[in-house]
C-alpha cells in the first residue's frame, strides 16, 4: 500500500504507564474504508484516537513510536492539534449533535474556523454528502435533538464533513442505532471512501465485511493481522484471527 495517508509506526500507547496499544505499525490507505475489529478492551479506539490526537485529552496517556499523515509526524512540535483535527475529523459512537439548529450544527465550526464560502451552499453540499438533505431540508431551522437517533448520527458526520477532512474516523458509529439506521449509515460509508479515507472502529464483524476494503485485527493490545477484508474473513493467516472472526473467542 503506497498510497497511504496515515501510518503507525511500532506505536505503543499507555495509560498511567500501561500500555492498551503495543508496538502497531498499521498503514491506512487513501479513498478506502480500513476497518478495525477486535474484543472490547483491546485497544482499538486508543488506536484511532492516536491518529488525531484526541488522546491528548486523556490524563496520563502517552505515546511512544510515529503517527504520521502524510507523512509528517502528528506529535511534532510544528503541528497544530486543532487544524490536525481539522483534517481528520471523529465522529463518536454515540450521536452528539449540539442543542442547537441542524443549520446551526453544520456551520458552527466552519464558521469559526472563518470559512468565507456561501454558508447555505455548504450546508446543503455535506448534508447531501451525509445521505440526509432529502430528509431535513424543509426543516433546517429545527433542532437536531428533535431528529431519530440515526439522523442524529448523519448530521453528526455531515458536521464531520463540513470542516473538509481527508480523513474520517469513526468508532463505533453505530452501536447506539436500530438495524435500519445502521443500513443507511453502512450504506454512507461506502460513497464516502470515493471522496475521504475513513477508517472505522466497530466490534460487527458482519459491519465490517459489509463496508470495509481492508481489515485490521486487534487482540490485547497487538495488531495481530492486517490485509483485504475478503481475506482476513475468508482466509486469515494467523489462527487468533480465524478463532476470532469464526466466533471461537471475542
Amino acid at each position: 500500500m503506497n498510497d497511504c495517508i496515515l501510518v503507525t509506526e511500532e506505536v505503543t500507547i499507555s495509560y498511567a504507564q500501561k500500555p492498551a496499544v503495543r508496538c502497531v505499525s498499521l498503514q491506512v490507505p487513501r479513498q478506502e474504508v480500513t476497518a478495525i475489529i477486535g474484543p472490547s478492551g483491546c485497544g482499538k479506539s486508543t488506536l484511532l484516537r492516536a491518529f488525531n490526537r484526541m488522546n491528548d485529552f486523556i490524563d496520563e496517556a502517552s505515546v511512544q513510536g510515529r503517527v504520521l499523515f502524510e507523512g509528517v509526524e502528528v506529535h511534532g512540535q510544528e503541528v497544530d492539534p486543532v487544524e490536525l483535527r481539522r483534517r481528520i475529523g471523529m465522529v463518536f459512537q454515540k450521536p452528539n449533535p449540539f442543542p442547537r439548529s441542524i443549520r446551526e450544527n453544520v456551520v458552527w465550526a466552519p464558521r469559526i474556523a472563518g470559512y468565507v464560502g456561501d454558508l447555505d451552499e455548504l450546508v446543503e453540499r455535506t448534508l447531501r454528502e451525509a445521505a440526509l438533505w432529502d430528509e431535513v431540508r424543509d426543516k433546517l431551522e429545527a433542532s437536531a435533538l428533535a431528529l431519530s437517533g440515526g439522523q442524529q448520527q448523519r448530521l453528526c458526520i455531515a458536521r464531520a464533513l463540513a470542516m473538509s477532512p481527508e480523513v474520517l474516523l469513526m468508532d463505533e458509529p453505530c452501536s447506539a442505532l436500530d438495524p435500519i439506521a445502521t443500513a443507511h449509515i453502512e450504506e454512507l460509508i461506502s460513497s464516502l471512501k470515493a471522496h475521504y479515507a475513513v477508517v472505522i472502529v466497530t466490534h460487527n464483524m458482519q459491519q465490517a465485511a459489509r463496508v470495509s476494503g481492508i481489515t485490521a485485527f486487534l487482540y490485547q493490545g497487538e495488531l495481530i493481522e492486517v490485509g483485504p477484508t475478503a481475506g482476513i474473513f475468508t482466509n486469515p493467516k494467523e489462527q487468533r484471527t480465524e478463532d476470532y472472526v469464526t466466533g471461537r473467542f471475542g
